[in-house]
């Protein structure tokens, strides 16, 4: 008997599948330089606008502490710049700089490459997420 995913049951499917594609994107993003973390932050960030360490944890859906790190990872890099809260001295506000936004736009078409948008795809992990969102903790 041969055990081909035809026949795998489906959560196992798309874990191998997630796995998949992310290993060959995380390997195109390491040719140039931008690790998977740093992608998602400054995705939010163009995304939303100059925030918080603490609104991109919580976007990202990551522990502060790791959005703390993979930040100052970032800011070493030249991808973003953290800057004093014009409110609240006590909070930095996280910018991208022009290095982060053309690392980003690179990135996109690595993705596009990698995993092109199948709008029947993202309906349904959007679904499953919602879904997940909408559980009691």
């Amino acid at each position: 008997m041969r055990d081909t995913p035809d026949g795998w049951p489906l959560g196992r499917l798309l874990s191998a599948a997630a796995r998949a594609v992310e290993r060959d994107w995380d390997e195109r993003l390491r040719a140039i330089g931008l690790p998977h973390a740093a992608l998602i932050a400054i995705d939010i960030l163009i995304r939303t606008g100059p925030t918080g360490a603490d609104t991109l944890a919580r976007t990202a859906r990551v522990q502060p502490q790791t959005m703390s790190r993979t930040l100052e990872r970032m800011e070493r890099d030249g991808l973003v710049e953290r800057s004093p809260h014009p409110a609240d001295r006590r909070r930095r506000i996280v910018t991208v700089t022009e290095h982060g936004r053309g690392a980003w736009e690179t990135a996109r078409h690595i993705e596009r490459d990698v995993l092109p948008d199948d709008p029947a795809l993202r309906e349904a992990l959007t679904a499953l997420l919602a879904r997940g969102d909408s559980k009691p903790n």
